[in-house]
């Protein structure tokens, strides 16, 4: 399952129409397990191969996708969020009910998608890297949804794999959070990545 969506992965629309309600239940499944939480408002989704081909088969759908060259399309802005081995990538959200407090919220936060880090157990603390495609940030406020990577060393990886723990957290001065550790199932399945 590692590895980029290739075309040959995707299913038509036809075999999706079918195929589609096992594929969302497992997506939410997943999308659950792979949710790492910080206070009340910032969601960290941890994308992987399956999540992100998820994503494409219901662009396709929605949008009754079905010419190659869209296809393909999806697959190179979706395949930008399949980890490559040595990363983790995130969408990041902050959430906030109510339409007044996320605009004080998103001008309060300016800058805090630098500031989400993940810290190997025993290896130094390792900041994302944001928004590869665009800037989501202006001087007046930043975006609700941040795309993340986080590169991590061999060290870091086979640290990992023998049993390290993994927190998770934000040192904005505006929103400091974090977890100390994930639950096993989560961390078994961000190990997946590293694969």
């Amino acid at each position: 399952m590692m590895g980029k969506i290739q075309r040959n992965e995707l299913l038509s629309l036809e075999a999706y129409y079918k195929a589609r309600p096992d594929m969302r239940q497992r997506a939410i499944a997943e999308r659950k397990k792979r949710t790492v939480i910080l206070g009340e408002h910032l969601n960290l989704i941890f994308e992987n191969k399956f999540l992100m081909q998820y994503q494409i088969q219901e662009m396709l759908r929605v949008e009754k996708i079905f010419e190659d060259e869209s296809i393909q399309e999806e697959m190179e802005t979706y395949n930008a969020l399949v980890p490559d081995g040595s990363n983790f990538k995130v969408t990041m959200k902050l959430e906030y009910t109510n339409e007044v407090d996320r605009k004080v919220a998103l001008a309060k936060l300016i800058g805090i998608e630098h500031r989400v880090f993940i810290e190997v157990e025993g290896q130094p603390r390792v900041y994302a890297i944001a928004n590869e495609d665009l800037d989501r940030s202006t001087a007046e406020k930043t975006s609700s949804v941040h795309f993340l990577r986080f590169e991590l060393t061999d060290a870091m990886k086979k640290a990992l794999e023998v049993g390290a723990q993994l927190k998770v957290g934000c040192d904005h001065k505006e929103y400091p959070s974090h977890v100390e550790s994930l639950p096993a199932e989560t961390l078994a399945s961000l190990v997946e990545d590293l694969n």
